[in-house]
């Protein structure tokens, strides 16, 4: 079974995996599929509950790279607002006890894309996004994926500039992911690669 290793870049950022990043992402993925839907009670009623997952750092930890100012309003209003919109979107619905992940894959639907899968990809990717970054991080990955990297792009540098051009380029919102096998794709808006 291929291992997959993934770097991925949001207008404001771009990171590189490291092995701590391999351990951070499938601590991640561990604890995402661990985690329901957490339910609460309001007048009598049951409704469902995403959580709004903060950082693993303080706000200000990545500066200079992204300022605390940034991580306030990338983390704090816009994925606060993607988590806010799914809670409305699988409120009273079958989905409302069911995993992040359960969600994402009901409301892709096949290609059939129902409301929920927009908000829901989003919270995933941005999650994911915040757990990829530390504090004293990036820089020239490691041992195997450094020896991928070189055999599939010639240099670590010929990837960052692969890796930027396609960021830059991609139309409209959206993520840039480098995904097993040492292959640089883009996803619209809300798409990703689970």
């Amino acid at each position: 079974m291929a291992s997959v290793t993934t770097i991925a870049s949001h207008p404001t950022s771009a990171f590189i995996s490291t092995p701590e990043f391999s351990r951070l992402s499938q601590s991640l993925h561990s604890s995402l599929r661990q985690r329901r839907c957490s339910r609460k009670s309001v007048c009598g009623t049951i409704s469902a509950s995403i959580d709004l997952k903060p950082p693993p750092y303080a706000l200000n930890a990545l500066e200079p790279h992204m300022s605390k100012e940034t991580l306030e309003y990338h983390w704090g209003k816009h994925h606060r607002g993607y988590v806010n919109n799914l809670n409305k979107q699988i409120e009273g619905t079958e989905l409302h006890e069911k995993s992040l992940e359960s969600i994402i894959l009901a409301s892709y639907n096949k290609g059939d894309i129902l409301p929920a899968f927009n908000n829901a990809a989003q919270v995933w990717n941005h999650e994911f996004f915040w757990e990829s970054m530390k504090p004293g991080g990036g820089g020239k990955p490691s041992r195997e994926l450094l020896e991928l990297i070189i055999r599939d792009f010639g240099s670590f540098e010929a990837l960052i500039q692969e890796f930027k051009l396609a960021a830059a380029t991609h139309f409209g919102s959206g993520w840039t992911w480098l995904v097993c096998k040492c292959c640089v794709c883009s996803t619209k808006t809300h798409d990703q690669t689970i």
